[in-house]
């Protein structure tokens, strides 16, 4: 059975659209947890300036994310975009994984 993500881009595809990520969130972040079936825990860091003092800071967020395939190892550099709800937690998809960007 196809997924609605599956779906989804299957009709933009052959519709010529645009991908299905146009006027989305996209994020990029480090898997740090697989241990659920077809989710993945990803991390996003973003890097902001402080207001007062100038310094850099690293602030992070944790997402759940659809994993259809099961396909991303902890460690994994991916690409999440933002999608309907898809359980209580997951509101973000996995679209793209950069294989040769594996964190240690």
């Amino acid at each position: 059975m196809e997924s609605s993500v599956e779906q989804d881009q299957r009709e933009t595809q052959e519709q010529g659209k645009q991908p299905f990520t146009k006027g989305r969130r996209r994020y990029e972040g480090v898997v740090v947890s697989n241990k659920m079936d077809k989710t993945a825990v990803v991390r996003v860091v973003r890097r902001l300036v402080h207001p007062i003092c100038g310094k850099v800071i690293n602030r992070h967020k944790k997402y759940y994310v659809h994993d259809e395939r099961n396909g991303c190892q902890v460690g994994d550099r991916v690409l999440i975009v933002e999608h309907r709800p898809i359980s209580k937690l997951k509101s973000w998809v996995l679209v793209d994984k950069d294989k040769g960007k594996e964190l240690g």
